[in-house]
């Protein structure tokens, strides 16, 4: 299947990391390896990692890539970013000059019907980002408890009607397993009053987020990799990451804004040790947003965020 792709915030996401002909980097998202091959041109002596949990999305990177895999400048690692320091240690890597996230679901999983990511196409319910893992929203919707049901739709998608949709979901499942995408998103649909129905979208929207969310562990994962590329990073060394939900954007500011801060000491201290000094030095004191021109040439673009970090004490 072919896709088409538009990159979101392309060169403020890569010229954000300083680029060094000659540095070790990583792009922790390849997706359909915009930001990687544009990373790569820039590269004489360097190397370029990229990683991305999901095979199609490597084989079709692997085409776009070819002349840079070909000279050795990119190696393409099927593995979830939360296996960040165990995969690059598999390469003999263990330290970066930068690292970059364009975090969210790709075009490509959305647009692909049988992946069961939309609830625009009528398929089974998948979500899975890695197909090789076992944890499916089918699993999710039918199995987990209504209080699970309820918190992973207040806490990952802030939906207000979490109660009534999982007390529903839990009838109907009693009745018959709710297998496809059609089927639970009508299923929220009627779960939600009419006066709602109409602002803020489609109704399943949140639930849809919410349970692929959870399918994937996309919050953990984001903190687990977070915590150990900035362990990685070499003095100097930066790291950007692109958010498009509000929980990948808290969880990114307050990750730098943890490893930036001074900690706790005594006053009067005359020196402070060095394992004490704060590790990173926060670039962008706002968040980077696309252009007017960016979001409406690209809709998916419209709630991207872009914060960078640079790496200024070792520990």
């Amino acid at each position: 299947m072919a896709y088409t792709h538009e990159t979101v915030l392309l060169a403020e996401t890569v010229d954000g990391l300083n680029v060094k002909p000659d540095g070790i980097y990583v792009d922790a998202t390849l997706g359909l390896g915009g930001h990687s091959e544009y990373l790569a041109k820039q590269l004489t002596t360097g190397h370029l990692y990229s990683f991305d949990q999901d095979q199609k999305a490597i084989d079709s990177s692997a085409q776009r890539l070819q002349p840079e895999i070909a000279a050795g400048t990119v190696t393409l690692i099927h593995d979830n970013f939360r296996n960040l320091k165990a995969a690059l240690a598999q390469q003999g890597v263990t330290a970066l000059d930068g690292i970059l996230y364009d975090l969210g679901v790709s075009s490509p999983q959305f647009d692909d019907a049988s992946r069961g990511f939309s609830y625009r196409f009528e398929a089974p319910l998948d979500m899975r980002m890695n197909q090789e893992q076992e944890l499916t929203a089918y699993e999710v919707v039918n199995k987990w408890s209504y209080q699970d049901l309820v918190r992973i739709f207040y806490r990952y998608s802030d939906e207000k009607f979490a109660k009534p949709i999982a007390r529903k979901i839990e009838r109907e499942r009693a009745k018959a397993p709710i297998e496809t995408t059609t089927q639970l998103a009508a299923l929220v649909k009627s779960a939600i009053p009419a006066a709602a129905r109409r602002t803020g979208g489609f109704p399943a929207k949140r639930v849809f987020q919410a349970v692929r969310i959870a399918v994937n562990d996309e919050l953990g994962a984001i903190e687990d990799s977070l915590e150990e590329a900035i362990d990685l990073l070499k003095l100097g060394g930066r790291i950007s990451v692109i958010t498009f939900q509000p929980q990948e954007d808290r969880i990114t500011k307050h990750i730098f804004k943890e490893h930036a801060s001074m900690p706790d000491v005594p006053q009067g201290l005359p020196v402070i040790p060095k394992d004490q000094l704060p590790e990173l030095k926060i670039i962008t004191k706002k968040p980077i947003l696309p252009s007017e021109t960016e979001t409406e040439k690209n809709h998916r673009a419209h709630s991207a965020r872009l914060r960078i970090a640079e790496k200024v004490n070792q520990k």
